[in-house]
């Protein structure tokens, strides 16, 4: 919220309201122009979910009012044509596009082959889920249940059957990108700041987002009579060491398939999840996985800054989100709660030390990484004022 109110306090000082102050909520703006001025409640809830390739474009957007370079009613324009851009590809491709993005992290979570085939069946179904939902904004709240519940249902129809046995991490690889990681990050971020309204509701919604999540899997293994302990079984035989690497490959097709990512956006993308994947897991090998989030978070948070700078593709916070995706303290919160709510027994204190941990890690990873790049700029800001 920070960053949002700092860059339209400078759009407003560009278009010569320099005393306007702004307070930037979640879903709301406060927005006064100057001392005595009325101050205008204006609602920034979206109405539907925003694609890449319409953050590059308004990213665009914004830099041109930040010098103003555009007239106030063009930009008001240009913003209803963002919101009507058509996605770059197809129905059918966007569909497959998701369902590689889901073998993507199927991969990354060290998975068995049957993970993976399963990964990708779900994904083409939720992938249609979000495709049939994508204009309609009350079918979308609905959507993350919906989905947790159709694939749970599936597998457990699979085991009950014998037709297969997909484990955990084909249902949590297609639901990936419901997972709050972003969110829930960002609203430590925000407690520590001291932005308590904003921290806490981020931090309310996040919570709910999971449970909703966490409910539709029980919900959907429950409906077909199966046992949690026998839907979330796993693999002994997994795929080796190599399956992350390329997973990290295979996920970042996926995003720009899936999301309409813009044309050039794919080599700044590879690069920011790779540093990220490099950074968690030498931090892994070096301090443990309680650390690997915060050294994976650390190293992709300036490196996403320099792309950004360097690639006018997507900007940085359009190049975090997959990033978050990629290091899941989502999807760990994920298999705890659902773990917790199939069967009380399976899950111990360490389950949630290793939930809160992954969290707090990324978030500061994030801080740190944040304050290693405003170090940098100073400094590089004094040199070239030498």
């Amino acid at each position: 919220m920070y960053v949002i109110q700092e860059r339209l306090t400078r759009i407003a000082a560009a278009y010569g309201m320099q005393g306007a102050r702004i307070t930037a909520f979640p879903t709301s703006l406060l927005v006064s122009l100057g001392g005595g001025e009325a101050t205008a409640l204006e609602l920034t809830t979206p109405v539907t979910a925003v694609r890449l390739d319409q953050i590059a474009v308004l990213h665009r957007l914004a830099d041109d009012a930040e010098h103003a370079r555009v007239e106030p009613a063009d930009g008001l324009a240009r913003l209803e044509e963002i919101r009507e851009l058509a996605p770059r590809f197809g129905p059918g491709v966007s569909i497959a596009g998701y369902g590689v993005l889901t073998i993507g992290i199927a991969l990354i979570l060290h998975p068995a082959l049957r993970d993976v085939l399963a990964a990708a069946l779900f994904g083409l179904i939720v992938g249609a889920l979000r495709l049939a939902t994508r204009t309609q904004p009350t079918l979308q709240i609905l959507l993350p249940v919906v989905a947790a519940f159709c694939v749970a249902a599936l597998t457990a129809f699979a085991v009950k059957h014998d037709l297969a046995d997909p484990g955990l991490r084909a249902m949590i690889a297609a639901l990936a990108v419901f997972l709050p990681g972003a969110a829930l990050t960002t609203s430590v971020l925000e407690l520590a700041r001291g932005d308590m309204i904003a921290g806490s509701s981020r931090l309310v919604w996040s919570a709910v987002q999971l449970m909703l999540l966490a409910f539709g899997i029980v919900a959907g293994i429950e409906a077909v009579g199966v046992s949690s302990s026998q839907a979330f079984s796993s693999a002994d035989r997994v795929l080796g060491d190599w399956a992350p690497w390329l997973g990290v490959l295979v996920f970042a097709v996926g995003v720009v398939v899936a999301y309409s990512a813009p044309p050039k956006a794919f080599g700044p993308l590879l690069i920011v999840l790779y540093a990220a994947w490099v950074g968690q897991v030498v931090g892994n090998h070096l301090f443990g996985g309680y650390v690997s989030g915060l050294v994976g978070a650390l190293v992709m948070t300036p490196v996403a800054a320099v792309v950004a700078h360097y690639s006018s593709a997507l900007p940085v916070y359009a190049l975090f989100l997959p990033g978050f995706w990629l290091l899941v303290p989502g999807a760990l919160s994920l298999i705890g709660l659902t773990r917790l709510a199939g069967d009380t027994s399976a899950v111990g204190s360490g389950d949630f030390l290793a939930v809160v941990g992954s969290i707090i890690a990324v978030a500061l990873g994030v801080l740190c990484g944040t304050l290693l790049l405003e170090w940098g700029r100073a400094g590089l800001a004094r040199r070239e004022g030498a």
